[in-house]
């Protein structure tokens, strides 16, 4: 098969897969035949990609394959077709899923001696649902606690092709000072969004995360992210309402 015949093929089989797709699942749909190769697949892949070069969308390629989604850029305008109230998370759920990002295996009594809190089961029962994070295993010590790890589909929510694409604890710092398109719940109303870049995961450059007061607990974050263009059709599938704003009153460890 020609290149040019190829690339249209392979473009719209993209934009009607509601989940990013990797190179052999494109492959796939192709007969004998047709005489296409990885090697073709690959090359139209990073053809479409340069073609998306001064485009609203972008072909990016995450954990799970490739997707077609709506830039950063132009994200503030589109999201005004989303009725629905943003996803908001509070910061000990941020916090806490940046520990288990980069410290993974971790168990529940570990992020609580690092933060300083106890963790909160929704914080947990949250990002379980998400399915941001699974249980890996099990610390081989009294009580057996559990290991959480991160998962395919928090790399697929969160842009990254794979763990090595999370920054280096040395250039994290300050929530507010990291991404400015994670906003406070007290600055100006923003437009609906979806997710934050794990950029926006507050950790000390050591690794630690600073212990926690009960105002840091209660501040709530809009996260922003850019949708695929099947959730641009469908957007109710990821956005929660006022019941994912996440309880974040924690008691002392």
């Amino acid at each position: 098969m020609q290149p040019d015949q190829l690339k249209p093929i392979v473009e719209a089989t993209l934009l009607a897969s509601t989940q990013p797709m990797t190179v052999a699942q494109i492959k796939a749909i192709f007969g004998e035949e047709d005489e296409v190769t990885t090697d073709d697949i690959v090359v139209a892949l990073a053809s479409l990609n340069h073609e998306c070069d001064g485009r609203g969308v972008e072909l990016l390629e995450v954990a799970s394959g490739w997707r077609y989604q709506v830039r950063r850029e132009v994200h503030p305008w589109v999201s005004r077709l989303w009725a629905e109230r943003p996803s908001r998370y509070s910061r000990a759920l941020l916090e806490t899923l940046a520990l288990i990002a980069y410290r993974q295996p971790i168990t529940r009594p570990e992020i609580e001696q690092i933060r300083g809190v106890v963790v909160s089961s929704n914080i947990i029962k949250t990002m379980e649902e998400r399915e941001w994070i699974r249980i890996v295993g099990y610390r081989d010590v009294p009580g057996k606690p559990a290991l959480f790890g991160t998962t395919r589909g928090f790399l697929d929510y969160f842009n990254l092709k794979s763990l090595d694409a999370l920054p280096p604890l040395s250039e994290i710092r300050d929530l507010e000072d990291i991404n400015p398109q994670l906003r406070l719940a007290s600055d100006a109303d923003g437009v609906p969004a979806r997710a934050a870049l794990p950029t926006t995961l507050s950790i000390d450059p050591d690794g630690e995360s600073s212990t926690n007061t009960e105002d840091t607990d209660d501040v709530v974050a809009d996260a922003t992210a850019s949708p695929t263009a099947d959730e641009a059709e469908n957007p109710q599938g990821d956005v929660t309402q006022d019941d994912a704003t996440i309880d974040t009153e924690e008691s002392r460890a």
